[in-house]
């Protein structure tokens, strides 16, 4: 019981450090930010591969259908970190940003008979920019007069997170149910400044605020037929219950005399402006001998058919409306594997899990009309073993991951993540006889 109390204390303390953003994507002021990965310390290795897989000594958050393959005498669990380099490329100039965050802490552990439990706590989306251009008011400047120039700065922190539980069964051999129910919240914030070098223009500043509290419905299901003694085949399904958003999306409008500072604001509200999309998933793994397992996904998310709201000024008339046209459906193509040469073997290399993957993503949000950035990345991952008097059940789940943004005309970010992971694996409800 005190085992189960202190999880539940650091699951309690990890909420609050995870409030910090794990991105420095200029990309992340769109939509509801940069979408973040769900995928633990081993998914990670194979660059987010999950609904096939249904591991006894991992946690696959991504379909809840895995819980009921749970080890029955171990309590698992799992937290991880992540840093990472990004390199943004803009019209020839460079700039590179570095930021780390935790990424995830979960636990899980069989609670009946095919009956498997977890819960945790894991990013949903991601927001932290801040930049400014400068440029003058006069398209064609005068070389011999002073020009006016005005500047924009942009900056935006926040993100979404959720608290979830889950749980899954085993109704047959073979086929497995599976839910997660989440509580979600968070605060998005964004704002834009425009300032003037002349002190008789006024100052304009625009600040975006939503704050969020809802839940989330993701369900899964998997269904393994064994082709041989040694083979077997695994087809993974799920969904995500999509829906409105409680909470107001909030806009200030700041106007600042530069030479009297006397600052007029008008307020904006929309109710119930945020919306979460349907989202479904497919996979299937290929299982040799408990050794080499390879899989593909794929993921459709339906944000094409979702408003978002948007200020516009037109004839002097401010609006802050919900408008059509801002996103576009995303998909993610997933192929990834894992290889351990022998579970039983002594050698700690034949024990240690070898992981690769690779993934195409297509945007999910719209800027100015066309296309954001689709998405490539590649990661290669280990599962190493930890080896002591007291446990040889844990792991340490390392993986290194390139990931690609770009679109043509818009900035460019490659950034080099490097995730770690450590899987506690303790035999809590082991029963051992006394002579």
């Amino acid at each position: 019981m005190k085992k189960i109390l202190t999880a539940a204390l650091m699951l309690a303390i990890s909420i609050g450090a995870m409030a910090q953003s794990g991105t420095n994507s200029p990309y992340s002021q769109f939509g509801l930010g940069t979408l973040a990965s769900e995928a633990t310390g081993f998914n990670k290795g194979m660059n987010g591969l999950a609904y096939g897989f249904h591991e006894r000594n991992q946690i696959n958050h991504q379909n809840p259908a895995s819980y009921s393959a749970l080890d029955s005498l171990s309590f698992i669990f799992d937290a991880g970190v992540s840093l990472q380099l990004t390199q943004f490329e803009e019209n020839g100039k460079k700039v590179n940003a570095k930021n780390g965050s935790i990424e995830y802490i979960v636990g899980a552990f069989r609670a009946w008979r095919h009956v498997g439990v977890s819960f945790g706590v894991m990013p949903i989306s991601n927001i932290g920019y801040k930049y400014s251009n400068t440029a003058n008011i006069n398209a064609f400047p005068n070389p011999h007069t002073k020009e006016t120039t005005y500047s924009n700065t942009f900056n935006g922190e926040g993100g979404l997170r959720q608290v979830y539980l889950g749980a899954a069964w085993e109704p047959v051999k073979g086929l497995s149910l599976g839910a997660n129910i989440a509580y979600m919240w968070g605060t998005l914030e964004r704002s834009v400044t425009n300032t003037y070098s002349d002190v008789y223009v006024n100052t304009i500043a625009k600040k975006y605020t939503s704050d969020v509290k809802s839940y989330k419905a993701d369900f899964g299901l998997q269904y393994t037929q064994r082709l041989s003694k040694k083979d077997e085949l695994t087809l993974g399904l799920t969904y995500a219950l999509g829906h409105k958003l409680n909470g107001t999306a909030n806009v200030d409008v700041m106007s600042t005399n530069s030479q009297t500072n006397v600052k007029d604001t008008t307020k904006f509200a929309i109710d119930k402006a945020l919306e979460l999309p349907h989202s479904f998933g497919v996979g299937v793994m290929y299982s040799h001998n408990n050794q080499l397992k390879v899989g593909f996904d794929y993921e459709l998310q339906q944000w094409k058919k979702l408003q978002f709201p948007e200020f516009s000024i037109n004839n002097n008339v401010s609006k802050y409306q919900l408008v059509d046209g801002l996103f576009t459906d995303r998909h993610r193509f997933t192929l990834g594997g894992d290889y351990c040469k022998s579970g039983k073997n002594h050698n700690l290399f034949h024990k240690m899990h070898y992981r690769a993957g690779v993934s195409y993503t297509t945007p999910y949000v719209k800027i100015n009309g066309q296309d954001g950035p689709r998405e490539i990345s590649a990661s290669l991952g280990l599962g190493i073993p930890v080896v002591n008097r007291y446990n040889n059940r844990s792991m340490l789940n390392i993986s290194a991951e390139w990931v690609n943004r770009s679109a043509t005309g818009l900035i460019k970010e490659n950034s080099f993540r490097i995730n770690v992971g450590l899987t506690f694996n303790e035999r809590w409800f082991a029963k051992f006889k006394v002579d």
